[in-house]
């Protein structure tokens, strides 16, 4: 039943109101708020997974990636009655509840809201105090790329294996990339960020030209900055499949080992929502992994 710019349909079970579809939210190629929520139907059961058990923090766009954004954490009010807010870390003030985006009527409603970027904290919703993985953000500075970053996630995997942990490689979908270390077993957050902390100055200090882990911006440039802060119990680092708020449409994409020496080699590792769709197609979710693998970080690291 359409009605102006609004629409209502129905998304499995659910029935949702989408409005101003028409509207274009990346301007440099015309893609619309209609085909954002398109892309986020069709990457749903590849993306689901990694979220719905997830209290969801919504980056929001609604005049799109040339016009302000802001930070959705708290779960509005007026959300579906269907859909399930989850307790989570919150903000200084204390815990709130986040939107828990359990199902593809969820990611289709949010969509709708602009929300461009869906980010994900480290722990699921039942246990905000476990984190199920460690992750590391690599981010170029000044005069690198995601190039040097493949060559630094290259020298990082091999120190992880010395411990006897796998990671897996995803793009940023923005100028860096992300190694995730799944856990699956106990461990606490500040466990984690110290076991980052630790390898990363490891790093640091075996490449001083290339890496550092000091946040400040003045000291990163020629250097990949790998910030372990994003293992903190109340950050978010952006979720697989996600989009990501630049000129076009690009996408947060799980990449496989020989993609990433490949990058390290000047291979392009940019994807937009048509090229994730139809990577997930021909070799289905290279993350699936992370989910359900088991390990478990030295004790005393850090």
């Amino acid at each position: 039943m359409a009605k102006g710019s609004e629409i209502e349909v129905e998304v499995g079970e659910r029935k949702l109101r989408l409005t101003n579809l028409e509207k274009v939210l990346y301007p440099e190629e015309g893609f619309t708020k209609a085909q954002v929520i398109d892309y986020f139907v069709r990457i749903a059961p590849v993306m689901l997974p990694h979220i719905e058990d997830r209290g969801i923090t919504m980056r929001r766009y609604p005049d799109g990636v040339d016009a302000d954004s802001f930070f959705n954490k708290r779960c509005p009010d007026w959300k579906p009655d269907w859909m399930q807010a989850v307790r989570g870390p919150g903000e200084s003030s204390g815990a709130i509840e986040y939107c828990q985006l359990s199902e593809v009527a969820a990611l289709a409603w949010s969509a709708n809201l602009a929300a461009l970027e869906i980010h994900s904290p480290m722990a699921r919703a039942r246990d905000i105090e476990a984190p199920t993985m460690v992750v590391y953000d690599l981010d170029p500075g000044e005069g690198t790329s995601i190039t040097e970053c493949c060559g630094i996630a290259l020298v990082l995997r091999d120190l992880l294996a010395t411990v006897d942990l796998q990671a897996w490689a995803k793009t940023s979908g923005s100028k860096g990339m992300q190694l995730y270390v799944p856990l699956n077993t106990p461990h606490e957050h500040g466990h984690a960020s110290s076991f980052a902390r630790a390898t990363g100055q490891l790093l640091e200090r075996d490449l001083p030209d290339q890496v550092t882990t000091t946040m400040a911006k003045a000291k990163r440039t020629g250097k990949i900055f790998i910030d372990w802060s994003q293992n903190s119990r109340h950050k978010t680092t952006i979720a697989p499949y996600s989009l990501r708020a630049r000129s076009r449409p690009t996408v947060s994409t799980p990449i496989s080992w020989d993609e990433v020496a490949a990058g390290a080699e000047g291979a392009p590792l940019v994807f937009t929502a048509a090229d994730v769709l139809a990577r997930v197609d021909d070799v289905g979710d290279l993350f699936v992994d992370t989910i359900t693998l088991e390990q478990r970080l030295p004790t005393g690291a850090g």
